[in-house]
């Protein structure tokens, strides 16, 4: 019964040792402009648009119908979540991600200073994220040889 708490202990104390190093690696920091005027920092993709909050879970983005997926998290310029059916019949300038069925994952009510920044809209594709909003890669149309096709995750091809 008392075997293992030696060996227990040892990986423990191994663990513990090791597990400064492992943070100690910083992670690369991704701000975007609104980060530069005092603003939050948005995660890459992240879109600018008009959104009007209609009955839950339909909203307006920019004059087209669509629905907030489930789930979906709205946070208000105090960094608040805030539940939709409360904001029913008002109207924002936001910040928005999608999820991979198109539906809106995440809104950030903006600030007038974070409104007044640059910010990529709606002339970016519908689904913006890789590997969907991509058209450099090659495509296989049948004829295309096995080296010249598309690779996930391998360098080099």
């Amino acid at each position: 019964m008392n075997r293992c708490l030696a060996h227990c202990l040892a990986s423990a104390a191994l663990l513990l040792a090791a597990a400064p190093a492992a943070f100690a690696q910083e992670l690369p920091v991704q701000t975007q402009n609104e980060a530069a005027v005092g603003g939050r920092t948005f995660p890459p993709g992240t879109l600018r648009g008009e959104v009007e909050f209609l009955a839950p879970p339909m909203i307006e983005l920019d004059g087209q119908a669509t629905r907030l997926s489930p789930g979906s998290r709205i946070q208000n310029a105090q960094r608040m979540l805030v539940p939709p059916a409360a904001l029913a019949g008002q109207s924002f300038v936001v910040n928005y991600t999608r999820d991979a069925a198109g539906g809106v994952r995440d809104i950030w009510l903006l600030t007038p200073e974070e409104a007044k920044t640059d910010r990529a809209g709606v002339d970016k594709p519908f689904f913006n994220f890789w590997p969907f909003a991509s058209n450099a890669a090659p495509v296989d149309n049948g004829t295309t040889p096995y080296n010249q096709l598309p690779g996930y995750g391998v360098p080099g091809r």
